[in-house]
C-alpha cells in the first residue's frame, strides 16, 4: 500500500500543520511516512505545497507528476497551480474561497473564476469543491484543514482509521486545541454525508 497526498494553499492557512496531523496518524498505524514541503513566502500568503507519502515502503517524500491519490487544496488557484500532480486516479477537494494576491487586487493579473478552476481540474479527475472556509469560520477559522480532512475521510478518500486521525490531532496540536479540531473534523464528516 502506498498513498500520495498533496496539500496546497497559501501561507497562514495551516497546510503544514495538516500534513503533520496526517503524517502522525499514518505513523500511528505503523506506516512509513515521508513529508516534503515547498514553501513560498509562507508568512505572506505565498504558495505552500506539502507532499505527504505513506505506505509499507516509502523512501522519498516527493510525489511525481500525475501520482497524487488525493489533493486537499485550501485555496482554489493553488489547486490549479498544482494540477500537474493529478491524474484520472486522483481526487481533488478544493476550498472555494479565493485569497487574492496583491497583483490580482490591483488588476495586474486576473484571478480565474471558480467555475473555470472546477472545470479545468474536473477534466483531470473528480472534484469536490465548496466553500469549506465558511463552514470552518462557524467553528474557528483556523480549523479549515482539519474540516477538509474530515470531509475527505467521510468520502472514503483517506485510507486511515478515524481513531488514528484523532490521534494525529492529539500528537500534533496543543491540548487546548483538540476539542475545536475534533468538532471541525466531525463537521467535515457531516458535510461528506450531506
Amino acid at each position: 500500500m502506498e498513498f500520495n497526498l498533496i496539500i496546497t494553499g497559501v501561507g497562514g492557512q495551516g497546510g503544514l500543520t495538516l500534513s503533520r496531523i496526517v503524517g502522525n496518524a499514518a505513523m500511528a498505524e505503523g506506516y512509513r511516512v515521508r513529508i516534503g514541503e515547498t514553501l513560498g513566502m509562507s508568512q505572506r500568503y505565498g504558495s505552500v505545497l506539502s507532499y505527504l507519502r505513506f505506505g509499507e515502503e516509502v523512501y522519498s517524500p516527493l510525489i511525481e507528476e500525475g501520482e497524487a491519490n488525493l489533493m486537499i487544496a485550501l485555496e482554489p488557484a493553488e489547486a490549479l497551480r498544482n494540477a500537474r500532480f493529478l491524474s484520472k486516479k486522483s481526487t481533488a477537494i478544493i476550498n472555494a474561497y479565493p485569497i487574492h494576491t496583491a497583483t490580482t487586487l490591483v488588476g495586474k493579473e486576473r484571478y480565474p473564476e471558480l467555475g473555470e478552476i472546477r472545470e479545468a481540474i474536473g477534466r483531470i479527475c473528480p472534484v469536490h469543491m465548496r466553500n469549506f472556509q465558511e463552514e470552518a469560520d462557524r467553528i474557528n477559522p483556523r480549523t479549515l484543514g482539519v474540516l477538509m480532512l474530515g470531509y475527505a475521510f467521510g468520502k472514503g478518500l483517506v485510507p486511515l482509521r478515524r481513531e488514528s486521525l484523532m490521534e494525529g490531532i492529539r500528537l500534533t496540536l496543543r491540548e487546548n486545541l483538540w476539542e475545536v479540531n475534533f468538532r471541525a473534523f466531525e463537521r467535515g464528516e457531516e458535510l461528506a454525508r450531506g
